[in-house]
């Protein structure tokens, strides 16, 4: 496994490009210059030591050097040892609706991003708790499986999108079905499942029989509502321009709205709590205050105990690739001349 300590100094890697740019620009300049002056034969009988290749070889060296000193920056460390460690928390699944009527823009961004905005907060908020992903729209699909690796969820989750599932609409009773699979550990008294969407149900599945049965499994399942009761209308972009708005078969432009009530009932049948979306930091905390009153299950967890640093490689490097570009002029090198790797004797008699 590898950390990263300051991950701030991966902006360095920006000015590579601006480096690039500025080369290129300077070349331009330099070979209209030097056409104002001479011509080109002329120009090569005058400096004619002078290498074409090493400036690029110098350039090349450079900006290696600027890499591997930004990754030395970064500090990125190697877990050396893993350990079982023993740890005690609540196993909670987070079942995100990604059908299209999540694109609607009622709560802003819109209410997928608003979702995972949610799920990322509460993330933060936990401690040792084990945590899995559920994506949903028409069918479910295990996004990621019960770990305690926050890093990787995060990820995860900010990977979802409404194209990630080609069957639309939205199937609460598949993503239910789903959930009761996630939870591995037998022992685990607190099992918490929160779905978050805007309650729209197109699922051609029994409901009912999905929420009895994750009931029985005993899972307490809360749900978090995102959108207005209001309703707006799904807008289809492309490149991030809105292009047309969704809509029906009779040519009618479609209005979602969050559908607070099966949301609700849901909650109230899975032993859980409807919870308002729409403030980011009133619902998190509402949560955490949820989950901070719910018993702990130990459990055992495996994870990096020590990490070595591996500084030390790169800057190296990078001290290396920097003088290589300090000391390396720009006239041709002898011997290298007589090798003719780059075909330059033949150029010169042309």
């Amino acid at each position: 496994m590898v950390q990263f300590d300051e991950k701030i100094y991966f902006y360095l890697l920006a000015i590579i490009p601006v480096i690039v740019v500025l080369f290129v620009l300077q070349q331009i300049w330099k070979k209209r210059t030097q056409k104002k002056f001479a011509e080109s034969a002329l120009l090569k009988r005058l400096t004619p030591s002078k290498s074409n290749f090493k400036s690029v070889l110098k350039l090349l060296f450079f900006l290696l050097g600027i890499t591997f000193l930004a990754l030395g920056l970064v500090n990125p460390k190697i877990g050396t040892k893993l350990e079982t460690v023993k740890r005690e928390g609540v196993d909670i699944v987070f079942a995100v609706d990604v059908s299209k009527s999540m694109l609607a823009e009622d709560i802003a961004p819109n209410r997928l991003e608003k979702a995972k905005r949610l799920v990322s907060e509460i993330i933060n908020q936990l401690a040792s708790d084990r945590i899995g992903i559920i994506a949903y729209a028409g069918q479910a699909f295990p996004q990621l499986p019960i770990t305690t690796d926050y890093g990787a969820a995060k990820m995860f989750l900010q990977n979802m999108n409404t194209d990630m599932l080609t069957s639309q609409g939205t199937a609460i009773s598949e993503a239910l079905e789903l959930a009761t699979t996630y939870y591995d550990d037998e022992e685990q008294t607190n099992r918490v499942l929160f779905i978050v969407s805007d309650g729209e149900d197109h699922s051609e599945g029994d409901t009912q029989k999905a929420l009895d049965d994750a009931v029985s499994e005993g899972i307490r399942i809360f749900t978090i509502g995102v959108g207005k009761s209001k309703g707006a209308p799904i807008p289809l972009k492309r490149n991030g321009v809105v292009e047309s708005l969704k809509k029906d078969a009779q040519g009618e432009v479609v209005i979602t709205k969050l559908n607070e009530a099966i949301l609700k009932e849901i909650a109230r049948e899975g032993d859980g709590e409807y919870i308002d979306g729409s403030n980011t930091g009133e619902a998190v905390e509402h949560i955490k205050e949820i989950l901070l009153k719910m018993d702990k299950t130990e459990f055992e967890a495996k994870q990096f105990a020590e990490f070595k640093d591996q500084f030390q490689w790169f800057l190296g490097a990078a001290l290396l690739f920097l003088f290589l570009d300090i000391f390396i002029l720009d006239k041709k090198t002898k011997w290298l001349k007589k090798l003719n790797l780059f075909n330059e004797n033949h150029k010169e008699a042309a």
